[in-house]
């Protein structure tokens, strides 16, 4: 297993900031650890928790740019859609409504995943979003909550901090 230490400083300054920074401590020292790339040996390294969390980021970074086309189309549809993500969120961390959006997305993913996952030029890409329309009440329903999803992960994060990292002193 990984260890992820995160000085006190820096959490207690990111805290200060916000939500938002005060989850990318985690992350960002996550992300560290696996040396920036997350890989299935790397995976094996970390903790049901910390796994989540990263894939957390990953639906929210690609949602928040491109919708769940975006996120499938970079290839993390197997990521999301293949491992116990949305159970994790639903029976671990209480986040039931965004269990239920990732489900949903699931099966759009089955259905069109394939296609949507192929090589193609920057001109298809953009028409993926025209020949998929299915997919925008998803991406609308996420961006519509994306305050409030945010707001529980952090709180399940500093909930259980000892599950992500270690606190230290510098």
């Amino acid at each position: 297993m990984f260890t992820i230490n995160i000085t006190d400083n820096a959490l207690r300054k990111a805290a200060s900031q916000g939500m938002d920074a005060f989850l990318q401590v985690f992350i960002d020292a996550l992300r560290q650890a696996v040396g920036g790339e997350l890989t299935a040996e790397t995976m094996a390294q970390l903790n049901s928790d910390q796994v989540t969390l990263l894939a957390w980021d990953t639906l929210h970074q690609e949602v928040m740019d491109g919708g769940f086309v975006q996120l499938i189309h970079n290839g993390y549809g197997p990521f999301i859609f293949k491992n116990p993500f949305a159970k994790a969120l639903n029976k671990m961390w209480g986040m039931r409504e965004l269990s239920k959006l990732v489900y949903d997305a699931h099966t759009l993913y089955a259905k069109y995943g394939a296609e949507i996952e192929k090589d193609c030029s920057d001109e298809e890409f953009m028409a993926l979003f025209e020949q998929y329309p299915e997919f925008d009440d998803l991406d609308d329903q996420f961006v519509e909550q994306e305050e409030a999803y945010t707001e529980q992960v952090a709180r399940y994060v500093d909930e259980h901090i000892e599950k992500f990292a270690t606190i230290v002193n510098e």
